[in-house]
């Protein structure tokens, strides 16, 4: 007689064996994301789920480091600041997003000899209603030549201390009320292992006298070099950076 005919639960369990292999990790993979409650946001799709996988023509893909500037436009078209400053600039993607928008941006790097950690360069006035910052994730990528770069850093403790001195310099720039919207990720590295660095960011913005104005902001790594990259070792893949949003209280 047949044996399945006679074990369901033998069958059940060819049927399992038989089923497909799940989907190979180098194909698309497509979630479903919750529903977002509606609200009077002027940016409705801005969520603390973020999926903008094309770029858009803002600053350059080729520089080291460069993220999109679809957030930070989205965030612009939120908050509708006065005066942003973009103290890390870089290719200069968030003054591209100010310029289409008709927004004041006041933009610096250390490409330009500008350091954003030296409180001596930094403009001391209340004057921003808006920073952004897209500071190095430590020595992940290594971004310019310059020693003072925060990349360069020899040390995790030497990094802290250099980039909880830049957070204060935004802190003090910021008007009352003014927002500092830092993008940071966490990354494994040889020496340190796992670096917590969103954590570090929120601890050292709270010591910094600043407090978080709304929920993180998950931002999908669509376009990382990392993803086309073969690795021998055995790990978690993170596929996200965190944009977190501080708020100048007094």
């Amino acid at each position: 007689m047949n044996s399945t005919a006679i074990n369901p639960f033998y069958a059940a369990r060819v049927e399992r064996a038989r089923s497909p292999s799940p989907a190979r990790p180098d194909r698309h993979v497509y979630a479903r994301l919750p529903v977002a409650p509606r609200n009077a946001s002027p940016v409705p799709h801005l969520t603390s789920l973020y999926h903008f996988h094309r770029a858009g023509e803002y600053g350059d893909r080729k520089w080291p480091g460069n993220c999109g500037g679809n957030l930070i436009k989205d965030l612009l078209r939120y908050f509708r600041p006065g005066l942003v400053f973009d103290p890390m600039t870089g290719s200069g993607t968030a003054r591209d997003v100010c310029e289409e928008l008709g927004v004041p941006c006041l933009a610096f790097d250390i490409h330009r000899g500008f350091d954003a950690c030296d409180p001596r360069e930094f403009p001391s006035e209340e004057g921003f209603e808006f920073i952004w910052a897209h500071p190095p994730y430590w020595r992940q990528k290594l971004y310019a030549d310059d020693p003072r770069d925060l990349s360069r850093s020899p040390t995790l403790e030497h990094f802290l201390r250099r980039y909880g001195q830049f957070i204060r310099n935004c802190a003090r720039s910021l008007r009352p009320r003014g927002k500092l919207a830092i993008l940071m990720g966490d990354y494994s590295d040889r020496e340190a292992g796992y670096v917590p660095l969103v954590y570090h960011t929120k601890r050292l913005a709270f010591e910094a006298g600043l407090v978080q104005h709304c929920t993180d902001i998950i931002r999908f790594s669509h376009g990382a070099s990392s993803s086309r990259k073969v690795y021998r070792s055995c790990f978690i893949p993170g596929l996200h950076d965190v944009c977190t949003i501080f708020e100048k209280t007094r």
